[in-house]
């Protein structure tokens, strides 16, 4: 019974437009973890694009401080103090790997001084992958994917660290929209 009632209530806020953040995460066959957090935006694949690709739509929901150079090389830079330049040593960046307009964008996660000293000198492969699939005219699904784990209780903390952050991250921008 409990089940049904929580599948009916996710219907219901779907079809009322109100999303929340689902963690998806899994194991690989390999062994390696996958963080992966889905949700559904009430907006059209353009809106959602510009919310992930624009300094505006970054300013709006991950921090008040943000600047995108969207190109392969190119990078996001962030700051959660809005009193703080992006020029400050606590502002974080993220290289950009590659994307496909108005489908994907992958970022390079580098970890900063706030991580453990083990998992940060190990740090070589941590990347977000973030998808954006239009299921309607005015819904966007938006899926993130953090892979590139290492492996250990430094690691563990990391993984943990981003599974709370990003779900809250992903609430900020679903905020907007509710």
């Amino acid at each position: 019974m409990r089940k049904f009632f929580l599948l009916a209530t996710g219907l219901l806020l779907f079809q009322q437009g109100i999303s929340q953040v689902k963690n998806t995460s899994y194991t690989t066959q390999t062994g390696e973890k996958v963080l992966r957090l889905e949700s559904v935006l009430p907006v059209d694949i353009k809106t959602a694009w510009k919310l992930f690709t624009t300094d505006e739509g970054l300013k709006t929901w991950i921090a008040p401080q943000a600047h995108i150079n969207l190109a392969v090389g190119g990078s996001v830079v962030t700051n959660y103090d809005k009193n703080k330049p992006l020029s400050d040593p606590s502002s974080i960046t993220l290289p950009i790997i590659n994307y496909i307009d108005q489908e994907m964008i992958t970022f390079k996660v580098n970890l900063n001084d706030n991580f453990d000293p083990a998992a940060r000198a190990e740090d070589k492969n941590l990347q977000e992958v973030i998808l954006l699939k239009a299921i309607g005219p005015q819904q966007t699904q938006v899926v993130s994917l953090m892979m590139g784990w290492g492996k250990g209780p430094a690691w563990d903390k990391t993984y943990n660290f981003f599974a709370k952050g990003n779900e809250w991250t992903y609430n900020e921008l679903l905020k907007n929209y509710k």
